[in-house]
């Protein structure tokens, strides 16, 4: 018999495993040292085909919707291309002054409101709720710097919207608000986009 290449952990076929087949080798001990067992036709390692374990109900399965149907997208998806939409009807008017801004998602605040305080401008919130913030430009920990962004809250907003459209258009007028902030400008001329004289 002529040694084969070896296939990770089996030992190679053609040479000798000492003690194998020796139950007398650790004499005195409760350990012995046998035959390695397999099957000594196959090269390599069992593969489970998919039609083996379909047939045994284990196999995988196929998508529980198809991608043409609406809620094929996640909560989370569908709140991000939202999110992207209403983003990019501002941007669209406003580009040249919102490259060096970010637009970010949280799914939820992390911050609170101590009694007696109010809510900073750069925050938008609905009572004592926030629904989005913006983050000035800035340095971080690391003393590197910071681009400016704006951070929308995905549960607090998508519990306001009872729908997808509704949802698209409060993301908008809280981008609205806070692009507003950002720019220096009322929300009426973020909306209106800049003058072009």
């Amino acid at each position: 018999m002529t040694p084969t290449a070896p296939v990770p952990g089996r030992p190679p076929t053609g040479t000798a495993i000492p003690g194998a087949g020796q139950s007398d080798v650790c004499a005195g001990s409760r350990i012995s040292v046998r035959d390695f067992p397999g099957d000594p036709g196959r090269r390599g390692p069992r593969v489970v085909t998919s039609r083996r374990a379909d047939r045994r109900g284990h196999g995988p399965r196929g998508p529980i919707l198809p991608p043409e149907v609406p809620r094929w997208r996640s909560r989370s998806a569908e709140f991000d291309a939202a999110a992207l939409e209403a983003f990019a009807e501002i941007d669209q008017h406003w580009h040249s002054r919102l490259v060096h801004l970010d637009l970010a998602v949280d799914m939820v605040p992390r911050m609170r409101l101590r009694p007696g305080e109010t809510w900073p401008e750069e925050v938008v919130a609905d009572g004592d709720v926030p629904l989005a913030r913006l983050v000035p430009a800035g340095v971080d920990r690391s003393g590197q710097p910071t681009r400016a962004r704006l951070v929308l809250f995905r549960k607090p907003l998508s519990r306001r919207a009872p729908d997808s459209d509704d949802l698209r258009d409060l993301i908008y007028s809280v981008l609205v608000e806070l692009v507003s902030q950002h720019l220096e400008l009322s929300p009426d001329e973020v909306e209106a986009g800049p003058d072009e004289n």
